[in-house]
């Protein structure tokens, strides 16, 4: 076996299938993780590798699943309804998304690439889901009529309904004990398939034998884990197969970046109390999710439910709009699970954060927000998460990040322009077509400088595109007490991803991640540099938190906008290209003139970048002090009763 195939002699073998059954996107991201790049030129497969990372039988495998490799990719690059779909500024949907992604470098330019969907009802028609089978038993009558109203109107938006046996398939598993090489199968399980998107599923409350059951898995684990892998890491899938067999709520699933769980439990009144703080909030939630090993908990009662992922939102919802809930937040949330960016898709450098102005007057600002309460802790994964193999899938999952936090801070860097910030008409049509990209939208000229073409009120313009820089918190840092000499890193977009972070950073002693909500950094910052570049020309900062502010709230030259667009997890390619059209859409609204742009997420919170952080942080103050802005979900009605702001 090579290194890729984890180790030899594991635990839990899968009796139904080896390693070259794994799901092609599994294959692809391991791959990816080890530094492999994969491209499609045409119907060529091109691989790029470090030297010596394939060999052996994963070189076989690569070999003999070519042809899945390239039709994976291909599918990658063209799916996405709205593809040509035109913003504002004539730019298409897939523009938009090779831009703000970073994929329009020769070596970026298919890999990975998918055209983003940002309509509900066309990412229902993507969907695989399936209804797993009730609990011997089980009588809560509120949740199995909610179950069967859920399955009716997933159906009427075009969801795809597989049944539970259709699937599934049959998994038997071996356990080897490794100082006797002895081994019995006692254990059978059914797995998910790769192509299914998420199961619902009920909170199962254990039993005294499926407790023990859990309990005698789990240090089989400890002692494999200590004794065999020492230190080194299963896949995802494995560890969940591992567990599967013994705990009720561990689902064994061949693809867990695909697959989501979403599990229907008890209406919990304290997190529908309005008088319960945020801050209170976010164990509540997380214990719900944790406990359940769910990616999705909704609450059920008579009259009303609510929706959780990793992001807490906490807005409630009657049971009277279902459907509203199910097409605007739950079919968004399983079309897109949260997941963080590898590293691999960026080129890594150091910079001195001492030296940098914009990185200053981001601890300055952070410490400025301390005492308005708008950025809470999050948690440490250790802290929440007891079992070490549902940490260890967690960890594979989040690839490597250690805690989770509730918002992020930015500042942007005044846009980088290298040569004619335009060119005229003439000049446009000598310009040379990028790969992966509509002539008629996107050129390059003999220095690689980027131009588009960009509608700019009644003018059309053939505008370069910047590089973007930026500075923001890491992920799982404490965004009102940064230490500036690890807990900044510095984001660029140029025609790939570029992090730099602080110089004397030892990454083994510091969890250094970019945020999970980086697309929507870049996308705002692109965005304002190309339709307002008079509210990023001196730098910008951006805020994020997870609330609202009121309708009252906002003054002249304040807006808000995005309140009607489908609630996608934080963090996700495609709520990257919402904000970035939702900058768009106010330059147009107010002439190129706002101020300050609050920019909605549904069932998230609110980024909101403006001219200048002192004046941003003073309007923040005055909304919290004046309770114009709350954590929670309490103002996102009000803002969605209203199309324009003050």
């Amino acid at each position: 076996m090579s290194s890729i195939d984890t180790v030899t002699n594991e635990l839990f073998t899968d009796q139904t299938s080896s390693n070259r059954e794994r799901s092609i996107s599994e294959f692809i991201s391991e791959l990816s993780e080890k530094g492999v790049q994969f491209s499609v030129d045409e119907d060529k497969l091109r691989i790029n590798a470090p030297k010596g990372t394939i060999a052996g039988d994963l070189r076989s495998e690569l070999v003999d699943r070519k042809p899945e490799i390239i039709a994976y990719l291909q599918k990658q690059q063209s799916e996405g309804d709205g593809g040509n779909a035109m913003s504002n500024s004539g730019l298409s949907l897939a523009a938009i998304g090779r831009i703000i992604g970073g994929f329009c470098s020769e070596g970026t330019a298919s890999q990975g690439f998918k055209c983003p969907t940002i309509d509900a009802s066309s990412m229902a028609g993507k969907l695989n889901v399936t209804f797993r089978p009730l609990p011997k038993g089980y009588k809560n009558d509120k949740i199995v009529q909610l179950r069967t109203q859920l399955q009716d109107r997933l159906e009427k938006a075009g969801v795809t309904i597989v049944s539970w046996q259709e699937a599934t398939r049959d998994s038997n598993y071996e356990f080897e004990i490794p100082w006797l090489k002895k081994r019995v199968v006692p254990f059978k399980t059914r797995t998910v398939k790769a192509d299914i998107d998420a199961v619902v599923d009920v909170e199962r409350m254990d039993s005294p034998v499926s407790h023990l059951k859990g309990a005698v898995a789990e240090c089989l684990y400890r002692l494999y884990s200590h004794f065999v892998l020492k230190g080194r890491k299963l896949s995802a899938v494995k560890i969940a197969r591992s567990m599967a067999w013994a705990e009720e709520n561990v689902l064994s699933v061949e693809d867990p970046t695909n697959t989501q769980s979403i599990v229907l439990a008890e209406f919990d009144p304290k997190f529908g109390d309005p008088d319960l703080s945020y801050q209170n909030k976010i164990p509540l939630g997380v214990g719900a999710l944790v406990r359940t090993f769910s990616e999705i908990y909704i609450g059920v009662s008579d009259e009303q439910l609510y929706i959780l992922n990793m992001n807490l939102s906490d807005s409630i919802y009657s049971t009277q709009r279902l459907g509203e809930f199910v097409t605007q937040s739950l079919i968004p949330k399983i079309f897109i699970p949260i997941l963080p960016l590898p590293m691999s898709r960026f080129e890594i450098d150091r910079f001195d954060p001492n030296a940098s102005s914009f990185a200053q007057k981001l601890v300055k600002m952070g410490e400025s927000l301390e005492p308005l309460g708008l950025l809470p802790e999050g948690f440490k994964i250790d802290d929440v998460v007891k079992k070490l193999s549902h940490r260890d899938i967690v960890d594979w999952i989040s690839n490597g990040r250690t805690g989770v936090s509730y918002g992020f801070i930015a500042y942007v860097e005044p846009p980088q322009y290298f040569g004619p910030k335009e060119v005229s008409a003439m000049e446009w049509e000598t310009l040379t077509p990028l790969k992966g990209l509509n002539l008629d939208e996107v050129r390059r000229n003999s220095d690689g400088r980027r131009y588009i073409k960009i509608q700019q009120g009644e003018r059309l313009a053939y505008q370069q595109i910047p590089d973007i820089w930026l500075v923001s918190s890491r992920s799982g840092s404490k965004k009102t007490a940064l230490d500036i000499s690890r807990d900044v890193v510095r984001i660029g977009l140029t025609d790939r991803l570029h992090m730099q972070i602080p110089t004397g950073t030892n990454n083994s002693t510091v969890d250094v991640k970019p945020s999970y909500d980086l697309y929507v950094m870049v996308g705002i910052a692109l965005s304002a540099a190309l339709s307002m570049p008079n509210l990023v020309q001196s730098g910008a900062p951006i805020v994020h938190f997870h609330g609202y502010p009121s309708i009252h709230w906002y003054q002249p030259h304040e807006y808000f906008t995005g309140v009607t667009n489908p609630s996608v997890p934080c963090g996700t390619y495609e709520s990257g290209v919402l904000n970035f059209l939702g900058v768009e859409e106010v330059a147009v609204r107010s002439a190129g003139q706002a101020r300050l742009i609050s920019l909605i997420e549904p069932d998230h919170g609110t980024n909101i970048v403006a001219n200048d952080w002192e004046y941003l942080i003073e309007r923040l103050k005055v909304g919290m002090q004046g309770s114009q802005i709350e954590l929670g979900g309490k103002y996102l009605c009000e803002l969605g009763q209203s199309a324009h702001s003050n």
